[in-house]
């Protein structure tokens, strides 16, 4: 792909129009920054439009407002539904420049401007891009031995379809984050489930504090390291509707970890079976970002590193490999909190390079 005479070179590309894309845009649009929003979804409302649809706005651990966007407040309204109407309202009323359904194929240089292919066929030029295509396109499965000879059902949270589809049914939670003790909590009214973790859950005791947590993030991307979740840094814990829950032994997890799946069930280490009817894998997500493999911005460590922010850990968001590139919803911007501030000091980062490139 060659930069056509007549292709217009926007000043930036954001890739994804959700909280973080659309607080970018949002401060893009203030700083007076030409851009588009591409957005691979049919409507608004981000990765919030696929969540599962029991998950309600009273389940949800919190949502940051948007720029001069009061968020919706906690009620057992759809989450799913909720957010992507307020997403939908934001864009309307500031006038965002999104264009969907858009899928991005692929980031490429081009004699220094930056080329957008979509799978669509469509081609955008930017002398930057801020990328806040977030997670959940790319979920997770491990792979363990027999997991093609199981028999049951086997969801990952992406597509979980509910507690009532469970109903009758023995089931098995794998993972060790909040979506798995979510997904206990509404199971065990309903069903005879099991929990299983590759290692021992880490209770929240309220003595660790989510700016602590989030600085340690930020410390594995600025060595180029993969993020981890945040969770796995402050510990899980218990909302009010799954106390009852905890009342029926569903969080006494078996040690270690089974071994391997067979037809019927599950054979832990010592040889003991397990007989389950279904495994929800709630393995969690890996960043969405192949499409930025042809810039080679990750770093021998296999992350990609970004500089540390100057007052705020949640504004690293620029890449060490290639300044032009601003990553929001990464790492330690990587929650509702930390994609809105991101996203407006991805914006402030885009200004100042095109002020260098252009004094230059």
């Amino acid at each position: 792909m060659g930069v056509a005479a007549d292709m217009t070179i926007l000043d930036s590309v954001v890739i994804g129009a959700g909280q973080a894309g659309l607080s970018s845009s949002f401060h893009l649009r203030r700083l007076g920054i030409e851009h588009v929003v591409l957005d691979a979804n049919a409507r608004p409302g981000g990765a919030w439009q696929h969540r599962w649809d029991s998950l309600s706005m009273a389940d949800v651990h919190g949502v940051a407002d948007l720029p001069t966007a009061t968020a919706p407040g906690g009620s057992e309204a759809r989450a799913n539904e909720v957010i992507a109407e307020w997403f939908d309202d934001y864009e309307q009323a500031h006038d965002l420049p999104v264009l969907r359904p858009v899928h991005v194929r692929e980031v490429v240089d081009v004699d220094g401007v930056l080329g957008i292919r979509s799978v669509e066929g469509g081609q955008w030029s930017a002398r930057t891009i801020i990328n806040a295509t977030g997670t959940w396109t790319n979920p997770f499965v491990p792979s363990y031995p027999g997991q093609r000879d199981f028999a049951g059902e086997q969801w990952h949270t992406v597509a979980y379809p509910g507690a009532e589809h469970f109903r009758g049914k023995r089931v098995i939670v794998v993972g060790g984050g909040t979506s798995a003790v979510q997904f206990l909590g509404e199971l065990a009214p309903v069903t005879d489930v099991l929990w299983a973790t590759r290692r021992p859950p880490v209770w929240n005791s309220g003595g660790f504090s989510g700016r602590e947590a989030i600085a340690m993030v930020q410390e594995r991307v600025a060595g180029g390291l993969p993020p981890a979740s945040v969770v796995s840094v402050t510990g899980l814990a218990l909302r009010p509707q799954e106390e009852a829950a905890r009342r029926t032994g569903v969080y006494d997890r078996r040690l270690p970890m089974f071994q391997r799946l067979e037809t019927g069930g599950v054979r832990w280490a010592d040889g003991t079976f397990e007989p389950v009817d279904a495994v929800l894998w709630a393995t969690g997500f890996r960043p969405a970002i192949r499409h930025l493999a042809p810039l080679g911005l990750r770093s021998p460590e296999g992350g990609i590193a970004l500089r540390p922010g100057a007052r705020d850990v949640q504004a690293s968001v620029t890449t060490v490999a290639d300044p032009r590139v601003q990553m929001v919803g990464y790492g330690p911007s990587a929650s509702t909190i930390g994609g809105n501030r991101a996203g407006r000091a991805a914006a402030l980062a885009v200004r100042d390079h095109l002020g260098r490139r252009e004094s230059a």
